[in-house]
């Protein structure tokens, strides 16, 4: 049995990724704060900004499965919040805290309960983080969330470091995905120039129908994992993979 867990699988990227993988015969589990229609695949609904309401998820992830029987099984860190854009100086601090809870700590907390629950199992095993080009370009308006998607970079390369050290050891990437046509975007080209100097540029990609649909990107995702030959550690960047 092939098993996925992904948290944000009811919209987005995340959906797309989660019925990519159903439709290739794995289980399925999405951990998300809503609830997708029309889907067959397992739905946990989660405050994921909540560590508490995060772990009870994650472990009930791990409870409807049975360890015995799995082949591989693979966690997709992709639930994430753009936040409030604009220059620091003028956020709202308390959003920042609940912004870098859900982009940053949340991951760190699933990671770690991740691997405690697959710890003795010898079967394909992995952790992919969905990353972003702001990771390591920085955008004005957008310190929150290039400062987050830098830590899941960090991350994964950790994460890596921690497990290669281990006869069976949980494999970690990260994957930028491009600029995707999804809510995010909607918000980003909403954004009053004011607050977001690169508004414009990402006006154009729509209007030049230059950004890749979730599903695109969860096929490219999954052509990744199937290769199964990337270094552990590996950041890809699927426009250049």
């Amino acid at each position: 049995m092939n098993i996925l867990i992904i948290t944000g699988g009811s919209s987005g990227i995340g959906k797309a990724i989660a019925q990519k993988y159903t439709s290739e015969n794995y289980t399925v589990i999405s951990i998300s704060r809503s609830k997708a229609l029309t889907v067959n695949y397992q739905q946990i609904i989660a405050d994921l900004s909540s560590i508490s309401n995060t772990i009870e998820a994650i472990h009930s992830a791990f409870d409807n499965l049975n360890l015995e029987t799995i082949s591989s099984i693979t966690f997709v860190n992709n639930a994430g919040s753009l936040g409030e854009v604009n220059t620091l100086g003028n956020l709202d601090s308390k959003k920042i805290q609940d912004i870098i809870q859900l982009n940053t700590t949340t991951p760190l907390v699933l990671a770690n309960e991740f691997i405690r629950f697959t710890k003795n199992l010898t079967c394909k095993k992995q952790i992919i983080n969905i990353s972003s080009g702001a990771a390591v370009n920085p955008y004005q308006g957008w310190s929150i969330y290039c400062a987050s998607k830098a830590a899941i970079e960090m991350m994964t390369k950790t994460i890596a470091t921690e497990q290669n050290e281990l006869s069976n050891g949980v494999k970690c990437i990260a994957i930028k995905p491009g600029v995707v046509d999804t809510n995010m975007q909607i918000q980003i080209r909403n954004t009053p120039q004011s607050d977001f100097k690169d508004v414009k540029r990402f006006v154009e990609l729509k209007e030049n129908n230059e950004l890749y649909s979730p599903e695109f990107v969860a096929n490219r995702i999954y052509q990744i994992d199937a290769q199964n030959q990337l270094e552990n550690g590996a950041i890809i960047d699927i426009r250049k993979f």
